[in-house]
């Protein structure tokens, strides 16, 4: 399988992080490319042309990040997704939580690259939804994440939004007011999969 991805990408992170999670690593060849250039590979295999792409077989593809995770998951006989009860609306809701950021950090980078500004108001919804998402995690942190302990597809999802955050708008540190999470992604970004697949600025 070829998983077609961005290394700055929060969503191609996440499922990068799951295939290290899952010990998956020797089934997946990991394939960076650009995908402004419409690349034939990823276009026969997601008529989107969107990262992540994960090739199951020629032509053939999963997207987007969350139906990867969990086809990866079910490859894997499990490990990153809570097979029933709370424990798993838990890790799913929180896989929501950590995308939304990521979607609404992505699009205001989006919208800061075609000339809007912080003022515009379609900026400043962007703004608002993460302000609002990271002081509810604020409030109630993930579960905490020990170095070798096991991840949840939520805990991936939140720390791959916030590694993001980090990179792309380090003059806004969200962490000023928030020492509960923040203490919550240091630890969190010790974990192998995590630390492995860490990002920096370009």
């Amino acid at each position: 399988m070829k998983l077609y991805h961005a290394p700055l990408s929060p969503f191609a992170r996440k499922v990068r992080a799951a295939v290290i999670a899952l010990g998956l690593e020797d089934r997946i060849e990991e394939v960076v490319v650009n995908i402004s250039a419409s690349p034939p590979d990823v276009l026969a295999a997601n008529p989107l042309c969107k990262i992540p792409t994960l090739e199951i077989a020629e032509g053939e593809g999963m997207y987007d990040s969350p139906v990867i995770v969990e086809y990866l998951d079910a490859l894997a006989g499990g490990g990153v997704i809570p097979a029933a009860g709370p424990e798993r609306w838990r890790a799913l809701r929180l896989q929501a939580l950590g995308d939304g950021i990521a979607d609404a950090a992505v699009l205001w980078r989006g919208l800061a690259g075609a000339g809007l500004d912080r003022d515009d108001p379609l900026t400043q919804r962007q703004a608002a939804a993460i302000r609002r998402s990271l002081d509810r995690l604020e409030a109630a942190p993930p579960a905490a994440v020990s170095p070798a302990g096991p991840v949840d597809v939520g805990i991936l999802s939140v720390a791959c939004a916030l590694g993001y955050l980090d990179v792309r708008f380090a003059d806004d540190p969200w962490r000023d007011q928030r020492p509960a999470l923040a203490a919550w992604y240091e630890a969190a970004s010790r974990h192998d999969c995590l630390a492995r697949t860490a990002v920096s600025a370009p």
